[in-house]
């Protein structure tokens, strides 16, 4: 699974526009847009996204899922839930 977040992060890392990532996954320009237009986890046909997400582990992508530890080395970054506030005092 990818989320929509996870697809533009990893765009971005790579520097790909929306149209080269298409282009290396094999896909149409509309249907990258779509998946990153998503809310939440990217849906789709299967096929689709596994070339999507092909194409970016073949460019050095290591996506990591929710509670999973990176295999790999290298750079990179990873969103984690952020630490409560403590209450305003007023």
């Amino acid at each position: 699974m990818i989320t929509a977040s996870q697809l533009r992060a990893a765009r971005a890392l790579l520097g790909l526009d929306q149209r080269q990532l298409a282009e290396r996954a094999g896909v149409s320009l509309p249907t990258i847009q779509r998946m990153e237009a998503s809310d939440g986890v990217v849906r789709g046909v299967i096929d689709t996204l596994m070339k999507v997400i092909e194409a970016l582990e073949s460019a050095g992508i290591e996506l990591i899922g929710e509670n999973q530890q990176s295999a790999g080395t290298g750079r990179g970054v990873r969103l984690r839930e952020p630490a409560p506030r403590p209450p305003r005092e007023g």
